[in-house]
């Protein structure tokens, strides 16, 4: 089993990373919630794998933090999710907001995940809403207030402008909020918050 992977980033994508061990090139399927944490390529990257063996593939799975790659494999323990529809949930929705739809039963933002129908939507919340704690237990227990607003006029702007292209105000003000929580201050422009922001939820 490939549980690790560090070595040089030599090529970079939304959806693949490929790294270099030792000579050799691992080409690693990834969401865009990894991409967001990518160093520049030729820099040394880790990245948490884990390996799917079917009788007709092997697929390596990459992720920036080991809770990335817990959420991407109980996701799987649920009926009728595969490692597509795992890591699709992965790009579209930070997983503090994931957690706090499966805590309130919100089958609507649910299910603007790409792949994510109604009846998925009712089985991720009927099998995954008691064991938020163990998905994230930072999401679970330190979760943001709902409604909150991002502090900084940059983030402001951000959710401003995140509304204007259609997206609803809640859910635009969660990704900038989760935003400006990861990134470092220097990246709080309004104008790399709402590419960053759009990656999200467009992914």
């Amino acid at each position: 089993m490939i549980t690790r992977l560090t070595g040089k980033l030599v090529a970079c994508d939304l959806t693949e990373a490929v790294v270099d061990v030792h000579g050799v090139g691992y080409a690693v399927t990834i969401p865009v919630s990894t991409y967001d944490k990518l160093p520049r390529v030729g820099a040394e990257v880790v990245l948490h794998t884990h390996l799917h063996v079917r009788e007709d593939i092997m697929q390596l799975f990459g992720f920036g933090t080991e809770e990335e790659r817990r959420v991407f494999r109980l996701l799987q323990t649920v009926n009728g999710v595969g490692p597509k529809l795992a890591l699709n949930v992965l790009s579209c929705m930070p997983i503090q907001a994931f957690c706090q739809a499966l805590l309130a039963g919100d089958l609507k933002a649910l299910s603007r995940i790409s792949g994510v129908g109604k009846r998925t939507a009712e089985r991720l919340v009927v099998e995954l809403k008691g064991r938020v704690a163990e998905i994230a237990p930072a999401a679970a227990f330190g979760a943001k207030t709902p409604g909150a607003k991002p502090a900084s006029r940059e983030a402001q702007d951000a959710v401003a402008a995140l509304e204007t292209l259609g997206f609803r105000g809640d859910l635009a003000q969660r990704t900038v909020l989760d935003l400006c929580a990861a990134l470092p201050p220097g990246e709080h422009t309004a104008e790399n918050l709402i590419r960053k922001a759009l990656q999200r939820l467009n992914g």
